[in-house]
């Protein structure tokens, strides 16, 4: 029986761990082909895509570096290439550098940037030549691309605006072609990069109107409806899956 996405061909960048990998296995089992790129997590990679072929769909895991944006590009071209197709592209690889202003290392502010932003960019623009009509592209941003909810996180909020606007901009641009693009601005997620028992954990939920932390399935979720043609008329829009953070 068909999937919502059987025939589609998605890319996730950074997907081969917490909410990328959630997002590869919510497209998979909506019948979507899946591409992940990882930069340094080989085994974890090549463990998801043979998880991802379990549920019959074909998956493949290329090596990119997100601040590298010959490389960005060059990932999106292959896949493509190896599907005959790219239908939806998954921003999710990202960095997160705190620090307050004057304090963080210059290096470190221009890689966050050049993951964050660069990256996205890079992917997007490759995209842009290859998607046709019903081409969906959706961005993991942050609630912190919104608001800075607490000291030390002003550089990564300017990425996460950065990629806000940019979505807003993107969707104009790539409009006509029938090409949806959108951010996902999630709050609090459970992952190994900030987990729910971590040294800030009880702040941030108290945050959250649901006084909880979401789980990466959660931001998946939103991502697979974004994919799907239930979506075809929301474009330009920053999505919160925060748990009322920003509220």
């Amino acid at each position: 029986m068909n999937k919502k996405l059987t025939g589609k061909a998605g890319l996730v960048t950074g997907g081969s761990r917490g909410i990328g990998a959630a997002i590869a296995r919510s497209l998979a089992e909506d019948g979507a082909d899946v591409a992940i790129s990882y930069v340094s997590s080989p085994d974890k990679a090549k463990a998801l895509v043979r998880e991802l072929q379990e549920k019959g769909v074909r998956a493949v895991a290329f090596q990119a570096d997100q601040a590298r944006t010959d490389e960005v590009a060059n990932l999106v071209r292959k896949v493509a290439e190896h599907f005959g197709h790219l239908d939806i592209l998954v921003n999710n690889a990202g960095v997160f550098i705190t620090g307050p202003v004057g304090e963080v290392k210059e290096a470190d502010v221009d890689r966050q940037f050049a993951i964050n932003v660069g990256g996205v960019n890079a992917a997007v623009r490759e995209a842009a030549k290859i998607m046709t009509e019903g081409g969906r592209i959706i961005s993991i941003g942050s609630m912190g691309g919104t608001s800075s909810p607490w000291p030390g996180i002003s550089d990564y909020s300017a990425t996460k605006a950065a990629v806000a606007a940019y979505t807003r901009g993107w969707a104009r641009d790539l409009g006509p072609k029938g090409i949806t693009v959108n951010v996902i601005e999630p709050g609090p997620i459970d992952t190994d990069m900030n987990p729910a028992d971590g040294n800030f954990a009880t702040l941030q939920k108290a945050g959250t109107a649901l006084g909880r932390y979401g789980r990466p399935e959660e931001v998946a979720a939103t991502v697979a409806f974004l994919a799907s043609k239930n979506a075809g008329f929301i474009t330009g829009a920053s999505i919160a899956v925060d748990g009322g953070y920003n509220a």
